[in-house]
């Protein structure tokens, strides 16, 4: 399992809604979440053989950036 972070400008819940149907179309993706009460609005990722490159793109898809901060190996923290 991998952990990916991103700074992202998903601010608000309705956004998180806006996003959802893009980031669960990733194969790769198991869970993902946005922490809007964060600064920089948080997007976590976690799955296997995960490329970042793809959650950007779905993240663009819906209208919004992504810009990766992290990336966790094998069994990193939790979301």
């Amino acid at each position: 399992m991998e952990l990916l972070k991103f700074k992202t400008n998903i601010g608000q819940e309705d956004e998180i809604g806006k996003v959802a149907p893009y980031l669960d179309r990733v194969a790769e993706v198991s869970k993902w979440k946005v922490d809007t009460e964060t600064e920089d609005n948080i997007l976590s990722v976690s799955g296997d053989n995960l490329d970042p490159q793809k959650v950007k793109n779905a993240v663009g898809e819906a209208g919004f950036s992504a810009e990766l901060l992290r990336v966790l190996g094998i069994g990193g923290e939790e979301l």
